[in-house]
């Protein structure tokens, strides 16, 4: 099976062209909306085709879409050669159109739904692949800003732990010290270090997380709510 073209993390999750910042995951905002409007318009032919999950990803020479069946144990894979010069959505859409029309010309033919699903899922190449790389792993992220573990020079982690108040106590201390307008630090630095201390000490009485699914490097699709969702966020890291 092809390796998802996402391992180059320096490039486009979208359209996969070379970003100027490992930091960044797309090249635009607009790149980004582009892909899922287009794969969550074309959702029909997973209804179709019962799919219960499914992933999409791309590598440099192919587009990649995987299935899995409800009730199956066996994932489909429909790999198509990328187009020179051509974007990996415009790629899908000509896969998804050549799907829907063998579909629909094998339903009118049959005039069974049933039989339509077959002849397309025998087109694809069924795999033995572990259900997980297609079923993503649900992730529970501490809902607090990026901004304020960076102030106190903590990482998510390390919220994840039974001493969570001596460790902000601790990494305020440490901080208060290099930044105290008494001892020769920047006076709104400080400030902010104080309200990032706060919020954190507030969320540690109360801790919160946010649910999350999906995969890093491929777009997911879930029956459930019939929607393309994008790679979740490289930092997510509690199971």
């Amino acid at each position: 099976m092809p390796v998802p073209f996402r391992e180059k993390y320096h490039s486009c999750l979208s359209c996969g062209i070379p970003l100027n910042s490992r930091r960044k995951r797309y090249c635009s905002t607009k790149c980004r909306q582009t892909l899922a409007t287009y794969l969550n318009r074309r959702t029909g032919l997973l209804v179709a085709l019962n799919t219960w999950h499914a992933t999409f990803y791309f590598t440099d020479y192919v587009i990649v879409m995987d299935i899995l069946p409800y009730g199956s144990q066996s994932i489909y894979s429909f790999i198509l050669p990328r187009t020179p010069g051509q974007k990996p959505v415009d790629d899908y859409c000509e896969m998804s159109k050549w799907l829907g029309t063998a579909w629909w010309n094998e339903r009118h033919r049959t005039k069974k739904r049933y039989k339509a699903s077959t002849y397309i899922l025998n087109k694809a190449k069924r795999t033995d692949a572990p259900l997980n790389t297609v079923i993503p792993e649900r992730l529970y992220v501490p809902a607090v800003k990026e901004t304020d573990l960076k102030v106190l020079s903590l990482s998510k982690p390390e919220l994840v732990s039974d001493s969570l108040s001596f460790k902000i106590k601790r990494a305020y201390r440490q901080q208060a010290k290099k930044h105290h307008p008494d001892l020769g630090g920047d006076a709104k630095r400080f400030r902010n270090l104080q309200l990032a201390y706060e919020k954190l000490i507030q969320w540690s009485k109360n801790p919160t997380f946010v649910s999350l699914s999906g995969f890093p490097d491929k777009w997911h699709y879930d029956r459930y709510t019939n929607r393309w969702t994008r790679p979740r966020p490289m930092k997510c890291l509690y199971s």
